[in-house]
């Protein structure tokens, strides 16, 4: 067996191991951070004190639930209560974290899971019955969790406990990346049987204290944490929706942390000696959407034409403030998987309208759906009206709403702006680029890529799968309907006697909010 961030976590495309590599082990400390320079030149980190950590909130109807985690505070107070199967590394490959190793049959349609030794808060084992009630919590058809879905591949029904410490997961069709759903977004496991949260009873790397909705959530360090005690005593969440008022708690001491910053907030205080500012690279995929099944981009000639038009460069700059760097219309630059060896593209409007033409769209009028639902969505949408001007298109930004906007783009019009958190790229392919997928914003409908794709699944070893994963990469950055012109940084920033912060994981991946690694000098 190979040590999963070793053989998994650091591979740029092509995986080399064989087919081995689907067994793992949570050897040689998975999971911790490598402190940067600045934590170095702080020396051994210091036990004691307490951080308060500033995020945007949900408002009285907050829930300790982390089943119900939808907002990054959510994520971040789950993660620091709780603990899932596994969790995703910096290059979005899931490494272990409550599993000790899984390992899948021949079939790769049932997976194996050895627990590691861990314990609640009230000093109860976590067992295989914890996590089967985890999951069956989760895809209950009354219930409305996020991690629903993902869980899917799941026969529960079938699964079951083959001893205190080993899982058994059925599935209803063999998936070699199985161990992406362990780590998937609200997986979380919780004691048996457990329903209220308003005290939770986690495994995670602090206990509870106090929760007051909308305002503060207080925990502390659970000393008997199995990946080691947190350096800090106490961690309070503190909740301030506007960025404003996170970076004015911030400036005056009432915060040590303030998760989320504009680009133009972090310029400004950038190097001034008050703040640290911290940038998460391919945190967000920003780009736009083109409908492969509507005109007029049901022409992949137009397609390729828009590809054509996008100045990546100005509009990473215009959109973003220079915070990201350059996409090449395909999602998760750095992941796992990613074809890092296709050229970029760059501007040719001369070729974007010899392909108009050749196409019979020459003089095209094409209406840009946006809205303020996300960092620089506006922005880009007036960045790109000019550039396609200058190919004889004409582009007419239509402004929604932003609290409808990801449901109205979902089926309606042709062409609209889009961004999407951090993810593996199974994942991305299969809820948005599948026929059956329920989130196909592109509407791309192929059969021999959908068959691909189960291919890829079916396929045991690791390097057959990844150029698996590369045909249809090829066909997406020819063919496919998103254009993808830039990954966006995320950006928090801390009080500068805050060390420990990662500076390499994206949000929503496993050293990202990782408090039980942060420490005060």
């Amino acid at each position: 067996m190979n040590d999963a961030r070793s053989s998994l976590a650091r591979r740029s495309f092509l995986i080399a191991t064989g087919a081995t590599a689907l067994a793992f082990t949570a050897a040689c400390g998975t999971g911790t951070t490598t402190p940067d320079a600045k934590n170095a030149a702080a020396g051994t980190p210091k036990q004691g004190g307490r951080l308060r950590a500033a995020f945007a909130g949900g408002g009285a109807s907050e829930t300790l639930d982390p089943h119900a985690a939808n907002l990054f505070v959510d994520a971040a107070r789950a993660k620091a209560l709780f603990d899932k199967l596994a969790d995703f590394g910096a290059d979005l490959a899931a490494v272990p974290r409550l599993a000790e190793k899984w390992e899948p049959n021949e079939a790769l349609d049932t997976w194996r899971i050895t627990l590691r030794k861990a314990a609640f808060h009230d000093g109860k084992p976590v067992t295989a019955e914890d996590i089967l009630y985890s999951y069956r919590r989760i895809a209950d058809p009354k219930g409305t969790f996020r991690a629903k879905a993902s869980l899917e591949p799941i026969d529960l029904d079938a699964s079951r406990a083959i001893d205190a410490s080993t899982v058994e997961f059925k599935l209803k069709r063999p998936y070699a990346e199985f161990p992406n759903i362990l780590a998937a977004f609200g997986a979380y496991i919780v004691p048996k049987d457990a329903s209220a949260f308003d005290k939770p009873i986690g495994s995670g790397p602090f206990s509870f204290v106090s929760f007051k909705p909308g305002s503060s959530l207080v925990v502390k360090r659970n000393d008997a944490y199995w990946e080691g005690a947190p350096h800090l005593d106490e961690l309070e969440f503190v909740v301030a929706s506007e960025e404003s008022a996170r970076v004015s708690a911030l400036l005056g001491g009432q915060v040590e942390y303030a998760h989320e910053l504009d680009p133009a907030t972090a310029r400004t205080h950038e190097g001034k000696g008050k703040i640290d500012i911290v940038r998460l690279p391919g945190s967000a995929m920003q780009g736009f959407v083109m409908k492969t099944d509507r005109p007029p981009f049901n022409d992949p000639r137009v397609r390729q034409a828009f590809f054509l038009i996008a100045d990546r460069k100005e509009l990473v700059d215009g959109a973003l403030s220079g915070a990201g760097e350059v996409g090449n219309d395909l999602f998760g630059k750095g992941y796992e998987y990613y074809p890092a060896g296709l050229p970029q593209r760059t501007q040719d409007l001369d070729k974007a309208r010899a392909l108009l033409k050749e196409a019979g769209a020459e003089g095209l009028k094409v209406t840009l759906d946006t809205a303020p639902a996300a960092t620089g969505f506006v922005e880009a949408a007036g960045i790109f009206k000019e550039q396609a001007a200058k190919a004889g298109i004409t582009v007419e930004v239509k402004v929604g709403n932003k609290d409808t906007y990801w449901k109205d783009i979902l089926s309606s019009g042709t062409f609209a702006s889009y961004r999407s958190g951090a993810m593996p790229i199974e994942s991305h392919i299969s809820q948005r680029l599948l026929t059956g997928s329920t989130t196909n914003a592109t509407k791309w409908q192929q059969k021999d890529f959908d068959d691909l794709y189960q291919q890829a699944q079916s396929t045991r070893d690791a390097t057959q799968r990844g150029a698996l994963y590369e045909r249809m990469q090829r066909r997406l950055y020819d063919e496919g309907g998103f254009l993808i012109w830039g990954f966006a940084d995320w950006i928090i920033a801390t009080a500068p006697k805050v060390h420990g912060v990662s500076k390499q994981a994206p949000a929503n991946t496993l050293d990202w909010a990782r408090f039980d690694k942060i420490w005060l000098a």
